[in-house]
């Protein structure tokens, strides 16, 4: 586990800063065109990291930092080694618990804003009642019982750190703030540093606007065929109603057969393996996601993935846990997001790149305009025969990441309120009360949550580009894998590689 104390996250910097500039002396040498894009590659992870660490001051100001990097599941549902070896590797982990949670406590500068302290508390207090309810199922029939006896310590040590580390956040809800903009200059450099895009703001914005507009359009065209006379919120509302019969984790997993099926039998991409992804039920600590992927890495062979779907929280209302599980059309292209061609292909062209540190460090961006990018190539390569109420389901997923684009900007730039953001993801993506209130708080501790958005659009112009002369949609499959085989830095970046000039990329 890493060492997140004051020193440790001083050595962090300290060391980054040597690596960049050992990759900045690099300059003056001679260096194929392979090797420019790999220095540039490795450049762009040291600056995106130096951005949150030191600019950002994320470890000091945002518990969002923390939770991923605490994320056990690879022990728990990983088959990567027999169960009593992935049982030790807990242990140590659980082990570091304590630690760790004095170490986030430590870093802490309070007062802290109000978003952030709730997703602490449902975070750190997730994981406390997943170490004590669910991890000793996981380990029960391991026969070692000098192990069984130091995962027991570790594990109640671990649980003890974390309900306390939840207490300790709760006290801050006292002196919280509604302080979470990180303001426009650091918004910018966030951009730059983190996604190598450097237009202005305005621009930025612009773009996610216009694509609103266009795919608000498109929503009132599906809906004068699936509702004559209705509104978009009404055609929407009947859309959502239409939800799957056994549940979503049931239906996600009869999605992922005729998705993949879909892929081979139109051509859309290559599949580089036979790893599938199995659908699970989310836990607690990740319950604010209502849907993502937990991806085998690139040294782990045919582990394939888990694709988890969160239930409501128990605390909403019945009414609001009702609309929050996901219509059959949404969680459709939901399915596409994290799973085919989205997040888990994507990730099993990157775990193959032959260049290592593509393999390993896959960005934000990249990852997440790529899985949004295929929600619509899907629908445009046919996917739904152009039922209405599967583009609508499409639509409100685009409308969603658009609203996100949006939000980002004025929370952070603009003085949006908090409230002002959840009735946009009601109003303008015809989100349901629990996912504009989810959406609109993510979009305080996770500002690059536009990427969604900004990426895709990047996404379709270099497709457009690239295509334009190689026979256009028939050649978008060679497209999409030469697109996947760069990794995952940021699309700019591939952008230059792919077209080979510099040239506007929105």
């Amino acid at each position: 586990m890493p060492d997140w104390s004051a020193t440790g996250l001083g050595e962090k910097i300290r060391w980054l800063k040597s690596q960049r500039a050992a990759a900045v002396s690099m300059d003056g040498k001679t260096l194929s065109p392979s090797q420019h894009y790999q220095r540039d590659y490795v450049l762009w992870i040291i600056d995106r990291d130096l951005f949150w660490l030191e600019a950002a001051q994320a470890p000091q100001r945002n518990p969002a930092w923390y939770v991923d990097d605490l994320d056990p599941d690879m022990y728990l549902s990983r088959d990567y080694a027999p169960l009593q070896k992935r049982m030790a590797g807990y242990t140590g982990y659980a082990a570091a618990i304590p630690r760790l949670a004095a170490n986030i406590r430590d870093n802490m500068r309070t007062p802290l804003p109000r978003s952030y302290v709730e997703y602490a508390i449902a975070g750190f207090g997730g994981f406390a009642d997943f170490f004590r309810r669910d991890v000793p199922r996981v380990f029960a029939s391991v026969k070692d019982a000098e192990l069984q006896r130091q995962f027991a310590t570790a594990n109640s040590d671990a649980t003890k750190a974390m309900a306390d580390l939840k207490l300790w956040f709760v006290a801050q809800r006292a002196t919280a703030t509604d302080d979470f903009a990180i303001g426009p200059a650091l918004f910018a450099q966030m951009l730059r540093d983190t996604e190598r895009t450097d237009l202005p703001l305005s621009a930025v914005e612009a773009a996610g606007r216009a694509d609103l507009e266009r795919n608000l359009a498109a929503l009132k065209a599906a809906c004068a065929q699936y509702l004559p006379g209705g509104t978009s919120a009404a055609c929407v509302a009947k859309m959502a109603r239409d939800k799957p019969k056994n549940g979503a984790i049931a239906e996600a997993r009869a999605q992922l057969d005729t998705l993949r099926a879909f892929l081979l039998d139109q051509g859309v991409v290559s599949i580089p393996s036979p790893d599938i992804a199995a659908v699970k039920q989310a836990p607690p600590y990740n319950s604010q996601n209502a849907a993502y992927m937990n991806i085998a890495g690139p040294y782990d062979k045919g582990l394939g993935g888990s694709y988890f779907i969160a239930p409501p929280d128990p605390s909403w209302s019945k009414a609001d846990q009702a609309a929050y599980i996901p219509a059959k059309a949404t969680l459709l292209f939901t399915s596409v997001h994290e799973v085919w061609p989205g997040h888990f292909l994507q990730y099993l062209h990157a775990n193959r790149n032959p260049f290592e540190i593509a393999s390993v460090f896959v960005g934000y961006g990249y990852a997440e305009g790529w899985a949004h990018y295929a929600e619509e190539m899907m629908y445009e390569m046919g996917l739904g025969a152009n039922d209405p109420a599967t583009h609508i389901g499409q639509l409100e997923e685009a409308l969603l990441r658009n609203v996100r684009l949006l939000s980002a900007i004025g929370l952070h730039t603009a003085g949006m309120t908090l409230a002002q953001s959840e009735q946009m993801f009601r109003e303008q993506a015809f989100q349901d009360a629990g996912n504009a209130r989810q959406q609109a708080a993510r979009g305080t501790y996770d500002p690059a949550y536009l990427n969604y958005t900004l990426s895709k659009l990047m996404i379709r112009k270099l497709r457009d580009d690239w295509t334009l002369g190689r026979g256009g949609k028939r050649s978008w499959h060679a497209f999409h894998d030469q697109f996947l085989s760069y990794g995952g830095p940021p699309v700019t970046l591939v952008r230059r590689q792919m077209l080979g000039v510099e040239t506007p990329a929105l």
